[in-house]
Formats: structure tokens, C-alpha cells, sequence
């Protein structure tokens, strides 16, 4: 019985995508070709960018023998129709995104893991494992007792390590054990980094789940209506969504990610580091920054799936959308239950009027030519202006206060005086900007001077000709910052 399901089971697998992309006649090219252009650095590709990146490899496949006919655009249709390929149009993208799938991702590693197997039976992939039986064991110990014998042992094994610390001995791992582990991590982690497809095919699949059981439930409220109508969020209270949302909070600690961030730093700067390749180095340090990016996109579709199904039921488009399926059901019933009698060539008296497109030969088009409607971009020489230099400066002068001035004058003053007050310096320069001056007085005095709460009255004559006087803020300005108003 087990075998006759396993055969059942294997034979659905062999309908899906994973299986025809490696049993396809042309697989060593489509599956080089699609991880030489999705599989690296950038995974995810706008249109216009897929397509020059396949002419281009096309062209290099061309050169070296292979029989590559079609052309890009026909590519990436058939593999858009195999599942090989998907197809994404993000918020605010000016142009469709292009992504492999999960199955093709596979399919990929899986061959890669082929070529070049790692040994499966390593001491830190047997250590990962007693390590995390040891400790599910001491977690799901309800015995008190029990638990307090481990944390001594734990607490005397730390003890030990302090004492030998104190008296110099340090046991670090060898190179040979630290790269060993090092590439176990790194294996896990882009395994992690892969799995972030599937959490986000699966959010797909469940997201149309539930809108298929709000247009199949015949009553006028069913138990996935009246969940959404009491605002909950079906797709994040699912076991994937909960899931997911524990891994993102994870993730997005600030504890958690900087003790991460800083393990990897002081990984990459080790000594047995350098045995590394630089594809190793590069990935371990953009580890933290891959593992966000790949997480934010997946909270984004959940949330951007969570919004739509809310706005689906709340807006009651569900309602039209259930008529109409249930016309079609019903066209379908009763189109066979006429089918032994009503051939299918049979004239039945109905017309049906349906639209269609005139059809035009490409050469009938005339080709747009952005030249014939391109607006004059020739410089013509300005006319000469009437205002002079001066002018400019003068509505300068007028609109913003002359600092340069204002420092060269405490500058002067300070160096025949230890300290001088904003009505010194009134009396000694007059305000060339009125009011302006007086308040740039203050305003260097806030930054290099001394204000004390005491008031003083000057006086200045202002651009307009008028005396004018007011009660400002006593302001100091000291010799020892004299240099400060040298610049």
C-alpha cells in the first residue's frame, strides 16, 4: 500500500514544473541559462533588463555551437508557461519584475549539490545536531529537579573555561575545524535565504484558497466572511503567517541583529578567514542586509495579500464575482444536459455578436521618429542686462546679513581690547543693515560670545535713513576666541 502511494504521489510530482525542467531535452542550457541570469547577486530582474541580458547570452551560446533558434522573447514565454519563470509587477515598478520559481530554484540547487556534493557527515553538522537535541530535551524537561542538575553542570563547565582563562589557556578551534564550520553555516543560511520563496508561494496559495472559499460559500455569511468582517487577518493568524511572523520579529530585533552583525564582522576577521573565497567572504558579510531584504519582501507581499483580501470583502466586489461564477456553473449544467441531444454543428437559431480586432500587417506601421517632433534645443544669446555688479550686491546686502563683516569687526575691536558688548561695537561700527546688524550681533554672540540677562539699549540709523533704538540682550565677545572670528 505504501509503495502504490509513493508511485501515486511521484507521478503528480512529475506533472509539476521541477520535473519537466530537468527532464527537458534542452535542460543543461535552460538551467545554465536561468542561473546565470536569476541566481546571482541580483534575483530578481525588470523586463527590459532580462531581455538584453538573453540577447546577449544567446548571442555567447550561438557562438559556442549551441542550436538556440528562438528569440528571447519567445524564451522567456515558454518558460513563463512551464512555471520555470514568474512574473511579478511590485508597487510603484515602473516595469514587470521577472523571478525564478521555487521549482526551478530547486531544480538548480539540487543539481549544483549533485556537481559538487559536501560531505554530508561532518563533525560540526553532527555537533549542530547534538547541540539542538541536547537543548530541545533540557527545554521539555518538566522536571525541576532534572533542570537544575543540567544548569549546574552548565554553570560548573563555565566555571572551568573562566579558571583556565585566568591562568592564560585558550582552546580556539583549529583552521581546518573553523572553515569546516564556517561553510556549514554558510550552507545553512542559503538554504534560509531560499526557503523565503516557498513562505512567499505559499502565502500565494493560500491567499487564493480564501478567496475561493468566499466565492464557493452559497450562505450569506459563512465562517471566512464573518472572520473578515470582524477584521481579522486570516493569512497572518494561518500556521505560515504566525510562522513567519515569529522568524520576522526574530530577525528585526535590535539585540538579536546587532549580536548577529557582530559575530559576522569578527568571523570575516579572523585568521583562518583569509582560506575563504571571496564569494564566501562577500556572502557572509552581506548576510544580515540578503536575510532582511528577502524577509522584507515577503512581509510586504503578506501584508500587500492581507489589505487585498480585506478590501475584496469589505468593498463587496466578492458578491459579483459569485454571481457570476454561479451563471457560469449553471451554463455549464445545463450545456450538458443537452449534449446527447444538440450536436454540436447544429444551427440553433441564436446569433451571438463578439468583438474582434482588425488585423494589420506590421509593415503598414509607420515607424515613430522622435526627430520630427523634437523641440528646439538651440541657445539663444540673452539679452544684456541693465543691472550692474553693484545692483546684484546691493539686493544681496538687502536680503541676507553680512557676517563677513560683522566677525571682521569684532575681530578688529578685540585686538586692541580684552573683551567688548554689542553697544561697543554699535558705536564703534555702525549698522550698515539696520536691524540686521544688531541681530547678526546676537546671533555670533550665541555661538562664540556670552549672553547674560541683563538688557542695554542701542541705537543705529537704518538703511532708510531713520534712528531707530531698541532694548537687545548684553552680549560679550572675549580675546580668547578672537582667532574664531578670523575666518
Amino acid at each position: 500500500m505504501s509503495s502504490v502511494k509513493t508511485i501515486a504521489q511521484l507521478r503528480q510530482l512529475r506533472e509539476q514544473a521541477l520535473w519537466k525542467l530537468l527532464a527537458s531535452h534542452n535542460a543543461p542550457v535552460v538551467l545554465a541559462v536561468l542561473q546565470e541570469l536569476l541566481l546571482g547577486e541580483q534575483k530578481m530582474i525588470p523586463a527590459s533588463a532580462l531581455h538584453e541580458r538573453l540577447t546577449q547570452e544567446l548571442q555567447r551560446l550561438k557562438q559556442a555551437g549551441e542550436d538556440m533558434a528562438q528569440t528571447p522573447q519567445a524564451y522567456i514565454a515558454a518558460w513563463l508557461s512551464e512555471g520555470w519563470l514568474s512574473r511579478r509587477l511590485p508597487v510603484g515598478a515602473p516595469e514587470e519584475q521577472y523571478e525564478l520559481t521555487t521549482d526551478a530554484i530547486t531544480a538548480i540547487r539540487f543539481l549544483q549539490g549533485v556537481i559538487r556534493p559536501r560531505a554530508v557527515a561532518t563533525e560540526s553538522r553532527l555537533a549542530t545536531v547534538m547541540q539542538q537535541l541536547t537543548r530541545l530535551a533540557d527545554d521539555t524537561n518538566p522536571d525541576p529537579g532534572s533542570r537544575r542538575e543540567a544548569l549546574l553542570a552548565e554553570r560548573a563547565r563555565i566555571d572551568r573555561q573562566l579558571e583556565d582563562l585566568g591562568r592564560g589557556i585558550v582552546d580556539t578551534l583549529s583552521t581546518e575545524r573553523a572553515l569546516e564550520r564556517t561553510r556549514e553555516v554558510i550552507a545553512l543560511a542559503d538554504d534560509l535565504t531560499a526557503d523565503f520563496r516557498r513562505v512567499r508561494d505559499d502565502f500565494d496559495s493560500l491567499n487564493r484558497q480564501l478567496r475561493a472559499d468566499v466565492l464557493n460559500n452559497e450562505g450569506s455569511r459563512g465562517q471566512v466572511l464573518e472572520q473578515l468582517f470582524a477584521g481579522m487577518d486570516l493569512i497572518g493568524e494561518s500556521p505560515a503567517g504566525k510562522t513567519f511572523y515569529a522568524f520576522w520579529r526574530l530577525l528585526t530585533d535590535i539585540e538579536q541583529s546587532t549580536i548577529f552583525s557582530e559575530a559576522l564582522t569578527e568571523v570575516v576577521s579572523r585568521d583562518f578567514a583569509k582560506e575563504l573565497s571571496s564569494t564566501e567572504k562577500r556572502f557572509l558579510r552581506n548576510l544580515t542586509n540578503r536575510l532582511v531584504d528577502e524577509g522584507g519582501l515577503v512581509h510586504e507581499v503578506l501584508q500587500t495579500f492581507s489589505r487585498s483580501l480585506r478590501t475584496f470583502v469589505q468593498s463587496r466586489e466578492y458578491l459579483e464575482q459569485r454571481r457570476f461564477a454561479k451563471v457560469l456553473r449553471n451554463s455549464q449544467r445545463d450545456a450538458l444536459a443537452i449534449k446527447d441531444d444538440v450536436r454540436t454543428n447544429q444551427d440553433i437559431g441564436f446569433e451571438l455578436w463578439m468583438t474582434s480586432a482588425r488585423l494589420r500587417s506590421a509593415s503598414q506601421w509607420n515607424l515613430y521618429d522622435p526627430a520630427e517632433r523634437m523641440q528646439d534645443a538651440s541657445m539663444r544669446d540673452a539679452p544684456e542686462s541693465s543691472m550692474s555688479l553693484q545692483h546684484i550686491a546691493d539686493m544681496v546686502r538687502n536680503s541676507e546679513i553680512d557676517f563677513a563683516l560683522l566677525r571682521r569687526n569684532i575681530y578688529e575691536f578685540l585686538r586692541e581690547a580684552n573683551v567688548v558688548g554689542i553697544d561697543e561695537l554699535v558705536r564703534a561700527y555702525p549698522p550698515t543693515q539696520g536691524l540686521g546688524s544688531v541681530v547678526g550681533y546676537i546671533y555670533l554672540a550665541i555661538r562664540h560670545g556670552q549672553v547674560t540677562p541683563s538688557q542695554v539699549k542701542v541705537s543705529w540709523c537704518g538703511m532708510d535713513g531713520t534712528h531707530r533704538a531698541a532694548n537687545v540682550p548684553l552680549v560679550y565677545f572675549l580675546k580668547e576666541k578672537q582667532y574664531e572670528f578670523s575666518r
